[in-house]
């Protein structure tokens, strides 16, 4: 059996406690948390789950707990328990999801069948403890970035998608930019067969080379084919705030002078401090959207140190809002 708590408190407060856990790097990692709102006509009213594989002692009661803290004090919500049958929260919570559709992709589990549309590329991706289905507004919304930096002249010859999940994004990369070689890497090694298999479902051609895709599973950069085949034209992170914080200088090292970092899983409130980090790295704003709660952001290196940067106007109205 298996253990859910909840916490029943107002967006905000849940909110501060996700950036909580982000910044707790001790954070025992069979507790598995989320934040969501309750209901789609009341936004402000959310709740905090979390799912543990066993009876919550009173260790994980205190860590939970110690994500309400503020400088005032630890002002926790009620704490809900109850007691779960063995299953599969994540395929669970991703079945009779419906298809997408952003930018040219269509993504759809197999209980639709493709888009007959031929403009559009299919891509089958069945639910499974991988996350990034596209359903997610961070999976969406980096579809959606993809193709719009396709559009405004993007050239991407090498690509790295770091905390793949499913594979998803680093399938769009390819497609988009079908010459280009393409790693992807997951620090959960559960991803790796998940990658594989859904690359040959949607005809994604695996191994070394123009047109392929390498599955690595790694924490970050730690991996020497990551370090090998940099430096990248484009590299994609769907993660959360804290890793894309510290992997800043690490991210802004492997990719070529001009070159593309596509950011997500940050809130919209935790986007400040991410941007600051990047900028201090040498990458600036190219673009951005907002999707929920969680903003996405195009991101572009320096061309060249050497380069004197010359003074220029603000951003094009698309790159502030499209």
């Amino acid at each position: 059996m298996s253990w859910k708590i909840t916490f029943y408190a107002p967006r905000a407060v849940v909110q501060a406690a996700l950036i909580a856990h982000e910044d707790m790097f001790d954070w025992d990692p069979d507790i598995v948390i989320a934040g969501s709102e309750i209901a789609e006509d009341k936004p402000e009213d959310w709740q905090l789950e979390a799912w543990l594989a066993n009876e919550p002692d009173d260790a994980a009661r205190a860590a939970l707990t110690a994500l309400f803290e503020t400088e005032s004090g630890t002002c926790a919500p009620a704490m809900i328990e109850e007691e779960l049958e063995d299953q599969d929260w994540v395929t669970l919570s991703q079945q009779g999801v419906e298809p997408i559709h952003e930018g040219p992709f269509y993504v759809h589990t197999p209980e639709y069948p493709d888009s007959d549309d031929p403009a559009l590329r299919n891509f089958l991706i069945p639910t499974s403890q991988a996350f990034g289905t596209g359903q997610h507004a961070t999976t969406a919304g980096c579809l959606a970035m993809l193709a719009h930096m396709k559009a405004h002249g993007a050239v991407v010859r090498n690509l790295a998608d770091i905390g793949t999940g499913t594979g998803l994004l680093a399938f769009a990369g390819l497609h988009l930019w079908p010459g280009a070689r393409a790693i992807a890497s997951d620090i959960d090694a559960v991803c790796a067969p998940v990658v594989v298999t859904n690359a040959q479902a949607n005809g994604v051609p695996l191994g070394d080379g123009p047109g392929k895709l390498a599955m690595v599973v790694a924490a970050g950069m730690d991996h020497p084919l990551l370090q090998l085949s940099a430096p990248y034209d484009l590299l994609i992170a769907n993660i959360l705030a804290g890793p894309l914080i510290e992997l800043a200088p690490h991210f802004a090292a492997a990719v070529a002078p001009g070159g593309h970092v596509l950011l997500a899983g940050l809130l919209a409130t935790q986007e400040k401090a991410v941007r600051a980090a990047y900028a201090r790295a040498g990458l600036r704003l190219a673009a951005r959207t907002v999707r929920g709660d969680w903003s996405i952001l195009w991101l572009r290196r320096r061309p060249s140190p050497r380069i004197r940067a010359t003074k220029t106007g603000p951003l094009p109205a698309w790159s502030q809002k499209w």
